[in-house]
């Protein structure tokens, strides 16, 4: 059993002062989302061994404040900033998730940018939860969180359809739940 985690960055400023889309930061409510979600993360048990993460400013931030989150409750990962993530398509997420074979990591998250994180996670999802598959449908949102099981005992096996999605959470989904 291999468990994947998808985490799209959070919110972020519109331009950068250098005027690179690489590297634009997070906004206030980025932070805060991503904060969120990393608490989240860390009290029901969906921690990443492995963690690859996209080399954008957005994306590294959104890691760095879901970890201070999450730190005090979970095992620290191996992270990975790997620019080929960043403009990823699902054929290359998919070739970045099979490497994780090498170092075998039971859980594997990867931080990283729509459109190929949610059209990646539209592609895994054969089965699972179907209010969650009803919600990740129509966007994978800044600090979402999809997490998928895969029957398989190696990265290499993962393939299209083949993916249980467990959950689909976002900031705006919580606070739905919870009534804010």
């Amino acid at each position: 059993m291999r468990r994947l985690m998808l985490l799209r960055h959070a919110k972020t400023e519109n331009e950068a002062p250098s005027g690179r889309d690489q590297d634009r930061r997070l906004d206030n409510r980025g932070r805060r989302d991503a904060a969120e979600i990393g608490g989240w993360i860390a009290r029901h048990s969906t921690f990443p061994d492995l963690v690859l993460v996209s080399h954008a400013v957005r994306a590294h931030q959104t890691w760095e404040i879901a970890w201070e989150a999450m730190k005090e409750r979970v095992p620290e990962p191996q992270v990975e900033l790997l620019p080929e993530l960043y403009g990823a398509d699902v054929s290359q997420l998919l070739e970045t998730i099979r490497e994780a074979s090498s170092t075998d990591p039971r859980r594997l998250m990867i931080v990283g940018h729509n459109p190929g994180m949610h059209e990646l996670a539209l592609a895994l999802a054969g089965s699972g939860d179907g209010a969650a598959r009803k919600a990740l449908a129509d966007n994978l949102p800044t600090s979402g969180l999809a997490v998928f099981e895969f029957e398989i005992d190696d990265w290499t096996d993962v393939a299209i359809r083949r993916g249980r999605l467990v959950l689909f959470v976002s900031p705006k989904l919580l606070k739905q739940t919870s009534g804010d």
